[in-house]
């Protein structure tokens, strides 16, 4: 039998209104996670290794090496231990004589953390000296997880120190201290790590140990070089939640630990960096808290909220607190209130119930512990202005009636929209570089939009087929002759102009090889009031092809009384006689509250379908996916509409309503007339004005596109 969920008892609505969450309901929450991790072990000398859900992915990998083994068998137990250290740590510091399933935490950790360290024990993870040594070759440019995790600790460590660190004897401590110096001198992966590299040499500084002052020069200078604007760090090549719960979690430790007092010019960017984020920040969320699943690692879930309380550690932070806690109770009610959300009282390998699709090879069940970083906030005194200050809903509080707020920033090339009548936050990014097999990889981070109450669709497939028809918030391009459709995996930001955004998505491109950057799409897209409204161009060179577009996956659950997802139809003519078809979709989510959602296609779009699928769904077992296809079948000369115009919106009915549609027939079609400056009327040149009929026009043109970011 599962974990119940958690549940806030005695909410405080006075101090936080919309959560009723206040510090006790954090330390409530920690233990109910650490419950639910002892509750797997059988006495205080385990280590925290947790059942897996999953078996294939992730590590330990099936089939490794027995040298491999070892180093995955060390990793994990060290993951295990970190990672719910963060979690951990700060109950210890609120409650030094904590116990959880009868093992009192300061004990455990205390004597796990030494264990981990010295080199005779069952439980070593190996120094990197030793790591190096165990593959049989010296690598100076290898890395290892224990980089990682090391960091983790050193941040538990520095949290509960009084009730850990300091109570070890010295030669304890430098046994602890040498296994870090290793990992904190070493090799590390030029991007987030370096952070990790920092703060262990941080820490040792802190506590007397000698430390390579140019080396923590070198991470830190290099930190800053990943700044692009706003906020925001490119992490590699990709922009994800690595800029929050990494880069703007890690630097403003750094700068309390090491910063302020020894590099200045450096503390003082890592703060305006910050800072820079929470101007922009806290409207990435949704009116109820949640995090959009987007990018690497979405397992850890609402860790996304992390910085903003690291942010309070500052000198001069301007987060608003109020906001800030409401958020971040908001992102972890999102999951701790779900049923499916943790497997033997651990959080899954997923983003609610366990969802293979979304996890990387370089996680074990112990990764989503990352999580814990959200508790963090708990390491702030009980007088904070988090704690302190009432909840607020910040941009929610502010929007009118259908009102939409938009962000665009063009560093990271990211746009997200505050829908006022329906709660939710679409994400729309452009700049993705994905190689044209890594399905994952664009499923993560080349969808057209990602919305906080629609978790992004891996590729849904018909019960007993493995034919591929549509993505869902993706087209797919299916070439005659071709095995398998052509997929979008670079996205080029062009910027916004007059309200719309602009892209180019390349279909299966190869960087190296110019001439394969042939089959494209250049994107124009702007938002209603409960979606995004998309007005896009072929730019084809091979022909015939058959084009699909799907809408987000829509969870397929019964409803309390049993019923299905109802399906509706509807059509509408415009004044050039054109046909622009709707298809409703009306269900529940998987608490059984009623869900719509509506894709409506223009013309360009020559057809709408479903696709009934299973198990390709973070939010459900089943879900429907409603596409739109065409065919583009000559080669050149055609008069076919060189544009494809399309809607998704949605709706969230209020728990104790059932309603047929919600959907006005002008938010269904809020096309009132399309105006091109082409002749054959196909958007193939010159403006093509979209009107509206609330009145407003959108004049979508292309000619400047190549002008990209």
């Amino acid at each position: 039998m599962g974990k119940m969920v958690f549940k806030v008892e005695n909410p405080d609505y006075k101090l936080s209104p919309y959560t009723g969450m206040t510090r006790k309901h954090w330390l409530d929450a920690g233990r109910y996670l650490l419950e639910g991790i002892f509750g797997n072990l059988q006495s205080s000398d385990d280590p925290v290794v947790m059942p897996r859900k999953e078996t294939e992915v992730t590590y330990p990998h099936p089939g490794a090496s027995k040298e491999q083994h070892e180093v995955e068998r060390r990793a994990e137990i060290f993951e295990g231990l970190t990672r719910s250290f963060f979690i951990a740590a700060v109950m210890i510091q609120n409650e030094p004589d904590i116990e959880i399933s009868g093992i009192r935490l300061r004990e455990y950790y205390k004597k796990h953390i030494l264990r981990a360290c010295t080199r005779q024990d069952d439980l070593y993870v190996g120094s990197y000296e030793d790591m190096q040594e165990m593959l049989g070759q010296w690598d100076p440019f290898r890395c290892f997880q224990q980089t990682v995790e090391t960091c983790a600790l050193v941040i538990g460590l520095h949290i509960c120190r009084e009730q850990i660190w300091a109570d070890y004897t010295k030669e304890e401590r430098d046994v602890i201290a040498g296994l870090l110096s290793g990992f904190a001198h070493a090799s590390t992966v030029p991007q987030n790590w370096r952070l990790f590299n920092m703060l262990d040499l941080a820490f040792l500084h802190q506590e007397g140990y000698p430390i390579d002052r140019e080396i923590m020069v070198d991470h830190a200078q290099a930190i800053l070089n990943y700044t692009v604007g706003d906020g925001w760090y490119r992490d590699g090549q990709s922009f994800d939640y690595y800029s929050c719960w990494a880069f703007n979690l890690y630097a403003p430790i750094w700068n309390t630990w090491y910063g302020y007092e020894n590099e200045p010019y450096l503390a003082a960017r890592f703060e305006e960096i910050s800072n820079q984020l929470m101007k922009t920040y806290p409207d990435f969320f949704d009116r109820d808290g949640y995090t959009n699943m987007w990018g690497r690692s979405c397992i850890y879930r609402n860790a996304a909220t992390s910085p903003m309380a690291a942010n309070l550690l500052l000198r001069h932070p301007q987060v608003d607190a109020g906001n800030a806690r409401r958020i971040a109770s908001g992102a972890l009610l999102q999951f701790l209130t779900r049923d499916d959300f943790l497997y033997r009282g651990v959080p899954t390998l997923g983003f609610y119930d366990q969802f293979t699709p979304l996890v990387q090879g370089y996680s074990c069940a112990e990764s989503p512990l990352w999580l814990g970083k959200a508790f963090l906030c708990l390491a702030l005194p009980p007088e904070s202005p988090f704690w302190t200050e009432t909840e607020n809903n910040g941009t929610w509080e502010k929007l009118q009636a259908g009102e939409v707020k938009e962000t665009v920033l063009n560093g990271p090339a990211l746009c997200y929209t505050n829908h006022e009548a329906n709660g939710e936050t679409i994400l729309r990014s452009g700049k993705v570089y994905k190689t044209k097999d890594d399905i994952h990889g664009m499923w993560n981070y080349a969808k057209l939009n990602y919305n906080t109450k629609y978790p992004w669709e891996s590729t849904p497939m018909e019960e007993n087929s493995r034919q591929e028809k549509c993505e869902a918030q993706q087209y797919l391009l299916f070439e005659t002759g071709a095995e398998r459709p052509s997929r979008g995996n670079i996205t080029v930001w062009c910027g916004e102009r007059d309200g719309v955004l602009y892209r180019r998505q390349f279909f299966d491109a190869r960087l190296e090889v110019e001439q394969h950057w042939i089959q494209a799409i250049n994107l124009a897209d702007f938002p209603t009031p409960r979606g995004i409204l998309r007005v896009d161009k072929l730019r084809l060179i091979r022909r015939p092809v058959r084009i699909t577009l799907g809408s987000y996956g829509f969870p397929d659950n019964p409803g309390a009384d049993g019923s299905g997802t109802q399906i509706l139809r509807k059509e509408e003519r415009l004044p050039d006689g054109s046909l622009a078809q709707a298809v409703i979709l009306i269900g529940h989510d998987h608490t059984g509250r009623q869900r719509q959602m509506a894709m409506t296609c223009y013309r360009g779009w020559e057809e709408m379908h479903l696709l009934h699928s299973k198990n390709t769904n973070p939010d459900s077992e089943a879900s429907i996916v409603v596409y739109a296809s065409m065919e583009s079948r000559k080669q050149y000369g055609s008069a076919e509409p060189y544009l494809l115009i399309s809607q998704v919106i949605t709706a969230e009915i209020p728990e104790t309503e059932t309603q047929e549609c919600v959907f006005t027939q002008e938010e269904l079609f809020p096309i009132r007339e399309i105006r091109y400056e082409d002749a054959p009327q196909t958007g193939a040149y010159g403006t093509t004005t979209i009107c509206l009929k609330n009145g407003e026009e959108k004049k979508i043109n292309f000619e400047r596109i190549e002008a990209a970011f």
